[in-house]
């Protein structure tokens, strides 16, 4: 199977390749596994296909996440591989890692991954490990070395800044706030990202997640 197959596939239903490499062996991956194919939402095919899914409109917690773990199974299934998601752990599979070794995703000015078509935008529904050793594309080069990096001033409280790590609390509180109205409609960081000009949300699927986003928030 190649990747422009797998990318064919995870397409059709709402997902797409964001990242594939071969990984080191570790605790949160099958043995024998030769190849890892990261996952990310198929913007943006992926809200239509979610919003009419069966887990979108029964009212049950964590709609997202078990559309994701229903979908990336049964691309898993078809590829004869085995499914891996974020929520997985102790211990927790490195995704982080994997995207920065795949090649595909590099670390941004603020902090937060960059990847070659997803920008700031990048997010990962799942991976599946497979026992076949896949032809991996040429990586692609960093976007941010030639960019204006507009995502360094975009934060009004500098939440996200060059100069520490995500400071999620100070986010957290701006958004909740009358000032932080704009924020709501997605991260402004995020969106000023050039990379992904066809990344762009609509309303309704930037204030889901900020819901989730904010669920756990406590003034």
């Amino acid at each position: 199977m190649t990747l422009a197959t797998m990318d064919k596939d995870a397409r059709a239903v709402g997902l797409a390749l964001r990242g594939a490499l071969h990984p080191t062996p570790d605790a949160t991956l099958p043995e024998g596994t030769q190849s890892l194919v990261l996952l990310g939402p198929d913007e943006p095919g992926f809200w239509p296909l979610f919003q009419s899914s069966e887990e979108a409109r029964d009212g049950e917690n964590d709609p997202l996440d078990r559309w994701s773990k229903r979908v990336v199974g049964d691309l898993a299934t078809a590829w004869g591989g085995t499914p891996v998601f974020p929520s997985d752990g102790p211990p927790y599979p490195p995704f982080l890692k994997w995207a920065l070794e795949s090649g595909y995703c590099w670390e941004s000015p603020v902090g937060l991954l960059v990847h070659k078509n997803a920008g700031l935008f990048i997010s990962f529904r799942g991976a599946i490990a497979v026992s076949e050793s896949v032809v991996m594309s040429t990586a692609p080069v960093s976007p941010c070395p030639s960019c204006a990096q507009p995502c360094l001033n975009a934060c009004p409280v500098g939440a996200l800044s060059a100069n520490h790590d995500y400071d999620v609390r100070r986010c957290q509180a701006h958004v909740a706030s009358p000032e932080g109205l704009a924020c709501r409609d997605g991260c402004l960081v995020r969106k000023a990202c050039p990379v992904a000009t066809d990344f762009r949300r609509k309303p309704e699927q930037s204030a889901f997640h900020m819901k989730a986003f904010m669920q756990n928030y406590r003034p």
